[in-house]
């Protein structure tokens, strides 16, 4: 579907989930719209629920609210996995005025956030964006600018000292410095070995080879580096 300039932003739409939600309730389309005027003063066309369902349109984001409601269900249920900032605020229904005072914004400013607007905010209001939507570390640090500083951050502790990163990496994650800690040395001692490796291969331009996975290495760091975070949490803390 093409978005052209002034049409409404449309989130990802789970049509199956609104299809098998609705039958639930022993629902038709037409009592889904009527609902969602009723309560909602939208008034939509049965045959646009209808659409919805069949995957040949999106609702926009005030019609998949309204949608919720009349379906007696969260606003996450009816999205696929949030991408967005706007995407992760609408799965859980609350309003841009409310974040917005929450986190210490006018509105404006707020908006443009979800709009791509570069984070301007501390660290108190970061803390706060991360509680109110709930949102995996990833996805905090990059809404909050931070994916270029860690980055950095972690291409040093590779190449460098790995210990002399666990504090600041630790705390631009918001995550345990022991699980910081395990990741980065296995991250360090994958890395060297990557380049001791690839100069022990023997023949010509072993020191060229070298440097091509090194850089292939630090293109991947910051995937890396979430990818282990995540395995860890999974397993849980290092026994070792």
């Amino acid at each position: 579907m093409n978005t052209h300039v002034g049409e409404p932003r449309r989130p990802p739409f789970n049509a199956e989930a609104a299809r098998r939600l609705r039958e639930a309730l022993g629902m038709t389309p037409a009592h889904v719209a009527y609902g969602m005027a009723a309560a909602y003063g939208l008034r939509i066309a049965p045959a646009a629920v209808a659409s919805w369902e069949l995957g040949e349109s999106t609702p926009t984001a005030e019609e998949l609210t309204a949608l919720a409601g009349a379906l007696w269900c969260a606003p996450a249920e009816l999205l696929g996995a949030p991408r967005t900032l706007r995407e992760y605020r609408l799965a859980l229904g609350i309003a841009v005025d409310d974040l917005a005072l929450r986190l210490g914004m006018n509105r404006r400013a707020y908006e443009r956030l979800e709009d791509g607007g570069r984070w301007t905010g501390n660290d108190r209001q970061a803390a706060v964006l991360g509680e109110a939507l709930r949102l995996p570390a990833p996805a905090l640090v990059r809404f909050t600018g931070q994916n270029e500083a860690l980055t950095e951050m972690l291409t040093s502790a590779v190449t460098t000292r790995w210990q002399a990163y666990v504090r600041p990496v630790g705390k631009l994650v918001a995550l345990p410095k022991e699980r910081v800690q395990d990741v980065l040395q296995e991250l360090h001692e994958d890395y060297q070995a990557n380049m001791a490796g690839t100069l022990n291969w023997g023949g010509g331009g072993g020191a060229d080879e070298s440097g091509r996975a090194g850089r292939a290495f630090l293109d991947g760091i910051l995937d890396a580096f979430w990818e282990r975070v995540g395995r860890r949490s999974e397993t849980g803390p290092s026994t070792v």
